[in-house]
């Protein structure tokens, strides 16, 4: 078996073979593709020098899955010719999320999307996956009406660039290429990704107005087409904070039928790839420090909303680089290898 990793060199593409080796498929050819400037460099998988090649060289090479993560342009290119050549693809990028006939898919929630047919897979963005992955069980038991949803999101989402700032600003004071439009360090930024005009959600069709961003935006339609349903009311507040690695979601919840909260503690606790943090009299709760490097999704200060019915609040994190990017496409993978 042959596989693929497009953007190898990259934070996330990295993270991708890393999490390979600790999901043990070590016993494939793995095919470390980047851009020309990084072909000819050797990266180490599983104890052994790999040089990196081409995109068009690892498609010459005829490999059976490829991950993706080297951004929507070049999902666009070199995706379909992938899949052109009998590959399955699995893309982190925005590319062919909304794509009608492309799944979006978080493995322990939707994988029955993808069918024998299907050659390109989409992964979700980082904030969605870990939301929906706690959100699902509550959805399948009680329904969701709506859904309000604050972020903190850790620089690590934006990229090397995003991580570069705030070290700068911790060490220099400020930093020698500012990549957000304000400081990082000391402060949080309500703003991910660009603000957009008053226009047309991809799943719903109702109207989403001026002054909310990219990211907003994702959440909105990527939760709606994940859970299948297109009437979910939907409202979100992204934020970029100073931290490193891991992100946080408050999410405020209301059902469509009545519930007890020891039912959605316990739905939530048996839901597979999540991990239930929630002693408030000892302060023990998911935070981003402690969930960096781990797979799973942490979910705690889970409360009754008593303003208003059938409601309640979880908070959510997980680190955004692994479950929200590179093992939830190592997971859909192993999902087709039957694993």
């Amino acid at each position: 078996m042959k596989i693929a990793v497009v953007g190898a060199t990259g934070l996330v593409g990295s993270v991708m073979l890393k999490v390979l080796e600790e999901y043990g498929i070590t016993d494939a050819e793995i095919i470390p593709a980047a851009s020309a400037k990084s072909v000819g460099k050797e990266i180490k998988f599983n104890g052994k020098s790999l040089k990196v090649v081409s995109v068009e060289d690892a498609i010459a090479a005829k490999p059976d899955y490829a991950l993706f993560s080297a951004g929507a342009g070049t999902s666009k290119t070199y995706a379909p010719l992938f899949a052109e050549a009998g590959c399955t693809v699995i893309d982190n990028s925005s590319c062919w999320r909304m794509d009608k006939n492309i799944p979006l898919v978080v493995p322990e929630i939707n994988m029955h999307d993808v069918t024998s047919e299907t050659k390109i897979i989409a992964n979700p963005n980082c904030s969605t996956i870990q939301m929906v992955v706690a959100l699902a069980p509550v959805y399948r038991e009680y329904g969701i009406k709506r859904l309000v949803i604050s972020t903190y999101q850790s620089v690590s989402g934006s990229g090397v660039r995003g991580i570069a700032q705030l070290k700068d600003e911790e060490t220099a004071g400020v930093a020698s290429a500012q990549f957000y439009p304000h400081p990082i360090h000391h402060n949080i930024i309500p703003q991910g990704g660009d603000f957009l005009s008053e226009h047309t959600l991809a799943v719903g069709g109702d109207i989403l107005s001026e002054g909310y961003t990219g990211e907003e935006e994702k959440l909105i339609n990527e939760t709606r087409k994940i859970l299948g349903n297109k009437d979910i009311r939907i409202t979100a507040t992204v934020t970029r904070v100073p931290v490193s690695g891991g992100h946080s979601e408050s999410v405020n919840i209301e059902t469509e039928k009545p519930f007890e909260i020891a039912d959605i503690r316990a739905l939530i606790t048996k839901m597979d790839g999540v991990v239930v943090i929630d002693e408030p009299s000892k302060s023990e709760y998911p935070m981003p420090l402690y969930c960096e490097g781990k797979n799973e999704v942490f979910v705690g200060r889970i409360r009754r909303d008593n303003s208003a019915p059938n409601a309640l609040n979880l908070w959510i994190v997980a680190d955004n680089i692994r479950k929200g990017a590179a093992t939830n496409a190592v997971q859909i993978l192993l999902r087709l290898l039957g694993k």
